[in-house]
């Protein structure tokens, strides 16, 4: 994946979560062509994070609400200022980033599932 240039979309996430369910079915149910990143399998592609922290910032991609974040201790939590800080986490964390991910074939990226969002995209 890294190096190509796609026009497919890719929506990044885990299989299990049910925003990313719902946006790939919702994909598949407007005949949207994509490709699935799995995090649990894949791992965070660290080209691609560098480009999302750059593109939405730290504060869009980190999902402070989850289980996930609530899982890590006060002190892991504190320690996310900035970009670099979110990129350590996330790498050791990848259940953090918010969900789905998606890279569109226009270049654009999108964090979270917003059918307003989505419309415009395809």
């Amino acid at each position: 994946m890294s190096g190509m240039t796609s026009k497919l979309t890719v929506v990044y996430g885990i299989p299990n979560c049910d925003t990313v369910k719902k946006a790939r079915a919702w994909l598949t149910a407007k005949g949207v062509d994509y490709q699935f990143h799995d995090f649990k399998k894949q791992g965070v592609p660290e080209p691609q994070l560098d480009l999302w922290l750059q593109q939405l910032g730290w504060e869009k991609l980190v999902n402070r609400k989850g289980t996930a974040w609530r899982g890590l201790d006060a002190a892991a939590q504190a320690s996310v200022v900035d970009a670099a800080s979110a990129k350590r986490i996330i790498l050791l964390t990848s259940s953090i980033v918010k969900r789905p991910v998606v890279s569109w074939p226009t270049g654009g990226i999108t964090v979270g599932f917003d059918l307003g969002t989505w419309e415009q995209r395809i």
